[in-house]
């Protein structure tokens, strides 16, 4: 059996997908050291796996990532902050392999710092993305900005132009901090942001039909996992099991990223409407006063899975850990995205016929009511998705992709013996 070492960012968007996956290798009889942020570490996940916290210097470097500016700014602002935390990752990546002594490591995205390290350390590695991979290829449109595929010879011109603008766009962002770890280490500096991810042993995706399209010349080391779902246990509230009008659930992002005005909006939209409405606002819980309503409850934290068992709508921020959860359970998603990777979610959602795309910028009570009307109307595109969704990924297809590195380290030591 294999030891695998699992580096996090203390991001739960970024640690629940993983969970799957862990426990199916434990479950396979590997052992599975994960390094999170302390506020995280001793999590009812975490049962079976050999967990400590990281350097807690790490989380103290602020990354911005709100709702506010262009999408050059707020990634030039997100991954300011993320490059910063860089040097601190790396060296706790080394003490961790040091601790260890693992025969694979796998490295969260974000923690670029990590990923450096992992790939000087000249042991199997792979990155772990709880996204949308941004990886060109046949048909597939520049990512980030939300574009459906190109449908003939105009589109495909289209993307002909804009991809390498949009490369160019997260090299400026990604590249100058990367490469300066990078030399640090001893690594040679990277011409392209893309590079990142096809440098490693195995990029984990950890999503795939319907909300990614159909490749057919993605790279070798690249394994569409499917999607990895995970709801912390809790109570059902009494609240949600009683007799009425059917819920919707208005969700804003688990991080703090200042899209609060998304329930506020929901709240003005749905106030009148033949609905229940439940708000989970979890670090927006206490900057924001929404509006009275009957029919609305308003909660910092509430499980998703037994609302998303009762919810005719889900209107979420376009995070990809409740879009999956949604697809999955065949509710249909208003999908309002602000930042980040949120644009290219919400366009997954529409081309995937689980919902409708509402951007922020034009988010207003009446157009959202609208929204939410029409995604109601759509459950039967919602069902489909679900089904698509169910039949590909899990923990299992995770553990196979991540012992593929195992037997590689394994294979390396046995061809190392033979030359001896």
């Amino acid at each position: 059996m294999a030891r695998y070492l699992v580096y996090c960012t203390t991001a739960p968007g970024h640690l629940f997908p993983l969970i799957p996956g862990l426990r199916a290798l434990r479950d396979r009889g590997h052992e599975v050291h994960v390094r999170i942020g302390a506020r995280l570490v001793d999590g009812p996940w975490a049962e079976g796996l050999r967990t400590a916290p990281t350097d807690p210097r790490i989380d103290e470097i602020e990354v911005k990532a709100d709702a506010t500016g262009t999408g050059p700014a707020q990634l030039r602002r997100a991954l300011s902050g993320l490059m910063a935390r860089g040097p601190l990752e790396g060296a706790d990546l080394e003490r961790a392999v040091a601790e260890v002594d693992p025969d694979v490591i796998l490295v969260d995205t974000n923690a670029y710092g990590a990923a450096v390290a992992a790939r000087a350390s000249g042991r199997p590695w792979g990155i772990l993305l709880p996204s949308l991979v941004p990886l060109r290829g046949k048909g597939i449109p520049p990512y980030g900005i939300g574009l459906a595929p190109a449908r003939g010879p105009v589109g495909r011109l289209r993307d002909r132009v804009l991809w390498p603008l949009v490369i160019r766009q997260f090299g400026a962002a990604m590249l100058p901090g990367l490469n300066a770890m990078r030399a640090d280490a001893g690594l040679a500096p990277l011409t392209s942001p893309l590079d990142y991810f096809q440098e490693a042993d195995r990029l984990l995706v950890l999503t795939g039909a319907p909300l990614e399209y159909p490749r057919s010349d993605a790279p070798p080391q690249v394994r569409f996992v499917g999607a990895q779902i995970y709801d912390p246990p809790g109570e059902t509230p009494a609240w949600l099991t009683e007799d009425g009008d059917p819920w919707v659930l208005v969700t804003t992002s688990t991080d703090y990223q200042g899209d609060e005005r998304l329930a506020q909006a929901a709240v003005e939209a749905l106030r009148d409407e033949p609905v229940r409405v439940v708000v989970t606002l979890a670090d927006a819980y206490g900057r924001v006063e929404l509006p009275a309503a009957a029919n609305v409850r308003v909660e910092r934290f509430v499980p998703h899975g037994p609302v998303l068992e009762r919810a005719a709508a889900v209107v979420c921020h376009s995070g990809m850990g409740i879009v999956q959860k949604a697809v999955a359970a065949g509710v249909p998603i208003v999908a309002v995205p602000f930042g980040r990777d949120q644009p290219e979610v919400a366009r997954r959602v529409v081309e995937a016929g689980t919902g409708v795309l509402l951007p922020a910028k034009r988010l207003t009570a009446d157009r959202l009511r609208a929204a939410v009307r029409t995604a109601m109307d759509g459950r039967a595109g919602a069902l489909s998705a679900a089904r698509r969704i169910r039949e590909h990924g899990g923990g299992e297809s995770f553990a196979a992709a991540a012992e593929e590195l195992a037997a590689q380290r394994a294979s390396g030591a046995a061809a190392s013996r033979h030359a001896a």
